[in-house]
């Protein structure tokens, strides 16, 4: 079955994290020695385009989070009545 509600994907956003930290580690390593690969792997998470995604899409996921959180604690409470007579 498909997951449709997006859940998926949010949960991949939240696992995955930032990649500013990974790109500050990444940082380290090739500061420490001029491995291709890892020089590779700093410019593809320093690309301004790759942050500027990532960081909306953790902000969008964590806005809808938010936004559920908020819904379902209103589902909870109980209605209050209406006194407007």
């Amino acid at each position: 079955m498909e997951d449709t509600t997006g859940a998926a994907w949010r949960a991949h956003i939240r696992a995955a994290g930032s990649i500013e930290r990974d790109r500050e580690a990444l940082a380290r390593l090739v500061d420490d020695d001029q491995d291709p690969a890892e020089v590779g792997y700093y410019e593809a998470v320093s690309d301004p385009d790759a942050r500027a995604m990532n960081r909306a899409q953790r902000s969008y996921a964590g806005q809808y989070e938010r936004k559920l959180r908020r819904l379902f604690s209103r589902a909870k409470r109980p209605e209050r009545p209406d006194l407007s007579d």
